[in-house]
C-alpha cells in the first residue's frame, strides 16, 4: 500500500547511517587493534591511517543520525513512532533535546556521541596510545551502533530503531489500513514529553553525565593500554589529567540530577537513594578511588595494581548501571528508570564484552604489574590516602549489593523480597561512617609527606583542631542537629560526621593558605576537599535540621489515598482569600488563574508573610497536566531561597486534581430550635433564630427584615464548629446567605420561615464548593553549602586537571 503524506527518506537515510556507524566502527576496530599488535612502524602507521578514516566516518554517521532525528521532531513528523511518543505540537520548542534523549535510542546516540568527540580529540593528539586507547573506544561505538540498529534475526530483536515508523511499532492497527491514516485526528499531535521532564534541568542534566559517563572510559582505556601493551606505568602522568576531568564531570552531572530532583520532586530532598541514582555514584566513587591511588602511583610508586582495578571496575560499573538500568531490572524500585524494550541479552552482551576481556588481562597480567613490596609507612600520605580509597571502593561495594540484589533477585527467581522498610536509613547507617572517615582523611592527609613525615607534623594540626573545637562547640550550642529519630547510635553518628566536615573544611583551607602558601593554581586537591567538606556539612544540616512549617492547624483535614506517603497533619489547607496561620508565617491562597501558553500547568498563588518581621514573598508551586495517556497531575515545587535556608513549598492536594464535576445537591430539612439534624461525617443543632443580627459577619439593622440561624455543628471527631446561615428580604425579594463549615465539607442554607415557628435549612456535601489547596511547605537551612560545595568540588577537579597536565608537560620537556 502506498501511504499518503509519509516522509520516508529522513528514516531510511538514518537506518543506512546507523549501519554505516556500525560498520566504520567495525572497521576502526580492526585497524587500530592492528596497530597496537603489529611491530612494524610502516604498518602501524598504515593501520592507523584506515582506523583514523574508519573513525571519521562513524563520526560523521553519528553526527547525521543525530540531526536527522532532530529534525524529525522538530518538522512534528509523526508518522515516526520516536516523534509521535516523545514530542507534540505544543511543547516548547527548548524541550526538544530534552525530548530527544528521552527515550533510551536518544540517550544511546547521545554516549555515542560524546564518543566521538573523546575519539576524534585523541585521533588529533596523536599520542603513542592512540591506537589501544581508540580500539577500546570503538569497540564501545560497535556496542552502541547495535542498540539503535533495529533489527531482526529470527524472533530476536538487535536494538531498538529511533527512525521505525508508527504503522510498523502497532502493525495490527487497524487505523494503519487506511493510506491516508496521517490524516485522522489521533494522528495530527503526539504523546509529548513527560510532565516531569518538561524542565530545563532536562535539557542540560543528561548531556553532563552521558558526558561524565563517556569520560569514565578514558581511564579505562588508558589502563587497558598499558596491560596490553606491557608498558605498566608510563600511561599514568599523561592519564591523570582525564581521570580528573571524568571523575569531576561525572560528579557533577550526579550532582545535577540531584539539584533537579530537589527542584521537581516533591519527597523534600535531593537525594533518595534511588536505584538509578546509586547506579550511577557507584562507578563516580570507584573512580574517584583511582585518581588517589594513581596520584599516589606517580608520586610513590605504590598501588600500581590497585589503581588499574580501579579503573577497570569504574568502567565496568557505568556500563553495569546502564544493563541495571535500561533492562527493566530497576522497574518496580525506581521512580525513573527506563522500561524493558526486550533488549536484556544484549545489554547483558554490552556489560560482558568489557568486563570478561578486562578482568581476564588483569588477572594474566596481575604479576607482571610493578609492585613495591615493602609497604607503605603510617605516618606518610600515600598510606592514607590508600586508606581513604579503599573506603571509597568499600562503599561502592556495599552500596552496589544493596542496590542490585533484590532487584535482580527478583528479576531470576520471580518472587518479590521486600525492600527495607527505611530504604534511606538502610543506606545512610552505613553511608554515614564513610563520610566520617573520609572527611577526617582529607582533613589530615595533606599535612603529611609522601614516603615518610618527620618530627613534629603534629603542631601542623594544633591550629586547624582549635578552630573546629570552636566552631562545633558553638554551632552545637546555637542550634544543633535533629535528625530524625534513629537511635542514639546514629545520632552520635551524625554529630561526629558534622565535626568530620567541619575539620576537613577547615584544615583544608588553612593547608591552601599556609602550607601552600596561596598558591591556588597548586591547590586543586585541598580545593576539592573544601568542596566535599562544604558539601557533607550543608547535607547534614540540610536534612537534620530540615523541618516541616505547613502543620495543619485549621481542623479542614482531607481524606488521603492509603497509597500516599503524605502525612495530613503536615499538610496546611489554604482557603481561597484567606489568610491562614501557619507557624512563624501567615499564608494566603490567592489564585490559580494563571497557566502557560500550552494550558497544560497550572500555577497557584501562595503569600506568604512573616510574623515578626514586614519580610513578604510570594510563592508559586504548580500542577502539569500528565502526558502519555496518564489522568491527573504532577507536582512541581516553588522555592524561596534565601541564603541561610530555603522555604520549600509544593501543593500535595488541589480542586484540579480532581477531575470530576460537583454533583452533589441541597437536601431539605424542616427544623425547630433544638432539632438535630445528621449529615456524613457528624450532626448539627439549631440553637436559636436570631432577628437582624449585627455581628463582624452580618450588618443587619433594627429596620431591616433578617434572621439567622444560629448552628452548632458537631463533627464525629468532636470537633464543634459555628454555621449561621441568614434569611432576608430585599425588594420584596426573598434572599438566603449560604454559610459553610469548610472544615466538614458541608454548606447551610436558611431558605424560608414555616409556620408554627419552623424553618427550612438546606444542607449540601462536597469537597469542592470553594477553591482550596492542601500546601506541603518544608524549611532546609543552609542547603545553599551543599550547591556551593558541589560548585568548589568541581572547580577542584578542573584547577587540579590544568596542574596536572602542565606538570606531564614539563616532565616530558625535560626528558627531550
Amino acid at each position: 500500500m502506498n501511504y499518503i503524506g509519509e516522509h520516508l527518506l529522513p528514516g531510511q537515510l538514518g537506518h543506512f547511517f546507523i549501519v554505516l556507524a556500525l560498520v566504520s566502527a567495525l572497521v576502526a576496530t580492526i585497524s587500530y587493534f592492528k596497530a597496537t599488535n603489529t611491530r612494524d612502524l610502516s604498518d602501524e602507521r598504515s593501520w592507523k591511517k584506515l582506523g583514523r578514516i574508519a573513525f571519521g566516518i562513524n563520526a560523521f554517521s553519528i553526527l547525521s543520525v543525530f540531526a536527522l532525528l532532530v529534525y524529525i521532531m522538530a518538522t512534528h513528523k509523526f508518522e515516526y513512532y520516536y516523534a509521535w511518543n516523545h514530542t507534540s505540537r505544543d511543547m516548547n520548542p527548548e524541550y526538544l533535546l530534552a525530548a530527544f534523549w528521552e527515550g533510551q535510542e536518544g540517550s544511546f546516540l547521545l554516549w555515542s556521541f560524546w564518543y566521538v568527540v573523546i575519539g576524534l580529540y585523541f585521533i588529533a593528539r596523536k599520542t603513542k596510545w592512540e591506537a589501544p586507547i581508540m580500539s577500546v573506544i570503538a569497540i564501545a561505538q560497535i556496542c552502541l551502533a547495535t542498540m539503535v540498529m533495529g533489527l531482526y534475526i529470527g524472533d530476536t530483536m538487535i536494538g531498538s530503531n529511533p527512525f521505525l515508523l508508527v504503522r510498523e511499532k502497532f502493525a495490527d492497527a487497524p487505523v494503519f489500513a487506511r493510506a491516508d491514516y496521517l490524516n485522522l485526528p489521533q494522528m495530527q499531535d503526539g504523546q509529548g514529553l513527560n510532565q516531569l521532564l518538561q524542565n530545563y534541568w532536562m535539557v542540560i542534566h543528561p548531556p553532563v553525565l552521558f558526558l561524565g559517563f563517556a569520560a569514565s572510559i578514558i581511564p579505562f582505556a588508558y589502563a587497558i593500554a598499558g596491560l596490553w601493551k606491557k608498558d605498566y606505568g608510563t600511561w599514568t602522568r599523561e592519564a591523570l589529567p582525564y581521570s580528573l576531568f571524568a571523575a569531576g564531570i561525572l560528579g557533577l552531572g550526579i550532582m545535577m540530577g540531584a539539584a533537579w530532583a530537589y527542584e521537581s520532586l516533591t519527597f523534600g530532598g535531593y537525594w533518595a537513594w534511588d536505584p538509578v541514582e546509586n547506579a550511577s555514584l557507584v562507578p563516580w566513587l570507584i573512580l574517584v578511588a583511582g585518581v588517589h591511588t594513581q596520584v599516589i602511583f606517580n608520586a610513590t610508586g605504590h598501588s600500581l595494581r590497585t589503581t588499574y582495578l580501579f579503573f577497570i571496575l569504574s568502567f565496568i560499573m557505568v556500563v553495569f548501571s546502564t544493563f541495571l538500568t535500561r533492562s527493566g531490572v530497576l522497574g518496580d524500585s525506581s521512580v525513573h528508570s527506563f522500561t524493558d524494550l526486550g533488549m536484556n541479552t544484549q545489554l547483558l552482551l554490552f556489560l560482558l564484552i568489557f568486563t570478561i576481556p578486562s578482568l581476564a588481562l588483569y588477572l594474566v597480567r596481575y604479576k607482571q604489574i610493578p609492585h613495591i613490596a615493602r609497604e607503605e609507612e603510617t605516618s606518610s600520605r600515600e598510606f592514607w590516602m590508600f586508606i581513604g580509597s579503599l573506603v571509597l571502593f568499600l562503599s561502592a561495594m556495599v552500596i552496589t549489593w544493596q542496590n542490585s540484589f533484590n532487584p535482580i533477585y527478583n528479576k531470576i527467581t520471580g518472587q518479590s523480597t521486600a525492600a527495607p522498610e527505611d530504604v534511606e536509613f538502610s543506606y545512610n547507617k552505613i553511608q554515614i561512617f564513610v563520610a566520617i572517615v573520609i572527611g577526617l582523611l582529607t582533613a589530615f592527609a595533606q599535612y603529611l609527606k609522601y614516603k615518610k613525615t618527620g618530627d613534629g607534623w603534629l603542631k601542623k594540626f594544633v591550629v586547624p583542631t582549635v578552630i573546629t573545637a570552636a566552631i562545633c562547640v558553638i554551632y552545637f550550642l546555637v542550634s544543633g542537629l535533629e535528625y530524625d529519630k534513629k537511635g542514639i547510635g546514629f545520632q552520635i553518628a551524625i554529630y561526629l560526621a558534622f565535626v568530620a566536615g567541619v575539620y576537613a573544611l577547615v584544615a583544608n583551607a588553612i593547608y591552601i593558605w599556609s602550607g601552600l602558601n596561596g598558591k591556588l593554581k597548586a591547590a586543586g586537591g585541598s580545593i576539592t576537599h573544601v568542596g566535599f567538606a562544604l558539601s557533607l556539612v550543608g547535607i547534614l544540616i540540610s536534612a537534620s535540621n530540615r523541618k516541616v512549617l505547613s502543620f495543619n492547624t485549621t481542623g479542614i483535614n482531607l481524606k488521603w489515598d492509603e497509597r500516599s506517603k503524605e502525612k495530613p497533619l503536615e499538610n496546611l489547607t489554604l482557603i481561597k482569600g484567606v489568610p491562614t496561620d501557619m507557624g512563624d508565617y501567615m499564608a494566603t491562597f490567592v489564585n490559580a488563574d494563571s497557566t502557560n501558553s500550552n494550558g497544560n500547568i497550572s500555577y497557584y498563588r501562595i503569600d506568604m508573610i512573616r510574623k515578626d518581621s514586614a519580610e513578604n514573598f510570594t510563592l508559586y508551586p504548580n500542577l502539569i497536566r500528565n502526558t502519555k495517556g496518564m489522568e491527573g497531575f504532577s507536582n512541581n515545587p516553588d522555592s524561596k531561597h534565601y541564603w541561610n535556608r530555603d522555604i520549600f513549598s509544593y501543593i500535595t492536594y488541589a480542586a484540579d486534581m480532581d477531575n470530576r464535576d460537583d454533583t452533589a445537591q441541597f437536601k431539605r430539612y424542616t427544623v425547630n430550635v433544638k432539632d438535630t439534624v445528621y449529615y456524613s461525617n457528624g450532626f448539627f443543632t439549631l440553637n436559636n433564630v436570631v432577628p437582624n443580627p449585627n455581628n463582624k459577619k452580618y450588618q443587619f439593622q433594627p429596620t431591616d427584615t433578617a434572621l439567622m440561624a444560629d448552628i452548632t455543628v458537631f463533627s464525629k471527631e468532636g470537633t464543634r464548629f459555628t454555621a449561621q446561615p441568614v434569611f432576608y428580604v430585599e425588594g420584596n425579594e426573598a434572599r438566603y446567605i449560604v454559610d459553610t463549615v469548610f472544615a466538614q465539607n458541608i454548606a447551610i442554607a436558611f431558605s424560608r420561615v414555616l409556620e408554627n415557628q419552623k424553618i427550612e435549612l438546606q444542607v449540601k456535601e462536597s469537597n469542592r464548593m470553594v477553591p482550596f489547596i492542601a500546601l506541603k511547605v518544608y524549611e532546609f537551612p543552609h542547603i545553599n553549602l551543599l550547591w556551593a560545595g558541589i560548585i568548589i568540588m568541581t572547580m577542584g577537579f578542573g584547577v587540579s586537571m590544568v596542574y596536572r597536565r602542565k606538570q606531564g608537560r614539563l616532565k616530558a620537556i625535560n626528558k627531550i
